[in-house]
């Protein structure tokens, strides 16, 4: 994408490639033009910023290695394997003064930027990311690989600390959690449930909520918001409310309003390295700071944590 980034003309070029697999960094260089460097301590006064896109484990030690050599860096999620090594990466951040963002690709996704202007007070969310099984991304449980990308967008929109945390899931096909389900109380009231699947027989993303006298969904994947809003002071009659919840954008009915935001589609990534970019150049506070990154590993941990007590409680066993 910053190889896309540069033929746009940008004002970036994609300087190249660091990987521990000699074989495809060469071949990712191969393809886009750019160089291969054999260690990141060849990066240091060749570069302005990189991408974080290693396993998780590394992250501190490839995000430490960056920022003492005065590199800007976007580190993908989640943001660290442990709390004190988010912790870390922030430490480092602020020492060096660098550009530090997490890698949440949703809170740029069209749909999600549209949401927020719309917000006034969320109270119950119903959130599901369900997606087909593939062979990636197994040695994270299916929380910390599908779920805290809502955990994130949630915790976004709520603004407010959580306060209980309910969660079930089970391993099915993998050592792993593979599906999970989590009720989340905040101290404002909210209550958001969200769902996480990585073995189911199609691909949802949507995101729902409601707020007074308002519901809202969000289909991350089409890239739409619907909003769907009643006057306070409005009655309807039993037959009104059936059309009302059968069809709401095929009859007009007086008190009952049909929004569908503008949205300019936009790759979410695309959207993600040119805000990083932008953050680079001004030196400004990047959209998502480490410290939300933390923020959503801190809380995808609790959800484990509950998961974990939910099949010692059920005598599942423990993972």
């Amino acid at each position: 994408m910053y190889h896309e980034l540069q033929r746009q003309g940008q004002g970036v070029e994609l300087v190249g490639i660091q990987d521990s697999d000699m074989a495809a960094a060469q071949a990712v260089a191969g393809q886009f033009g750019c160089k291969v460097f054999e260690s990141l301590e060849n990066l240091r006064d060749r570069v302005d910023a990189a991408s974080v896109a290693v396993p998780t484990i590394h992250h501190l030690r490839v995000g430490a290695a960056l920022m003492d050599a005065g590199i800007d860096v976007l580190i993908e999620k989640p943001l660290a394997s442990t709390l004190e090594e988010a912790d870390e990466l922030i430490r480092l951040a602020n020492a060096n003064k660098r550009i530090a963002q997490a890698g949440h690709l949703e809170r740029f996704n069209p749909a999600v930027r549209a949401t927020g202007p719309l917000l006034t007070r969320p109270m119950f969310f119903e959130v599901h990311r369900l997606s087909v099984f593939t062979p990636r991304s197994l040695d994270v449980d299916v929380v910390l690989d599908l779920m805290i990308h809502d955990i994130d967008v949630v915790l976004s929109f709520v603004k407010s600390p959580v306060k209980e945390v309910r969660a079930v899931g089970l391993p099915v096909v993998t050592g792993k959690v593979d599906i999970a389900n989590v009720r989340m109380e905040f101290e404002s009231g909210c209550v958001a449930n969200l769902t996480a699947s990585r073995i189911s027989t199609e691909r949802v993303r949507k995101l729902r909520f409601f707020q007074p006298h308002e519901y809202i969904s969000v289909d991350y994947t089409r890239q739409d918001v619907l909003q769907f809003r009643v006057a306070a002071d409005r009655k309807f009659s039993t037959e009104q409310l059936r059309n009302i919840m059968a069809a709401p954008a095929a009859v007009p009915i007086p008190g009952v309003t049909l929004n569908k935001p503008v949205i300019e589609q936009e790759e979410p990534l695309h959207a993600e390295l040119k805000s990083f970019i932008a953050s680079v150049r001004t030196r400004k506070k990047p959209e998502v700071p480490l410290d939300e990154g933390r923020l959503a590993l801190a809380t995808a941990f609790s959800i484990l944590s509950g998961i974990r007590q939910h099949m010692l409680t059920a005598n599942l066993g423990v993972l």
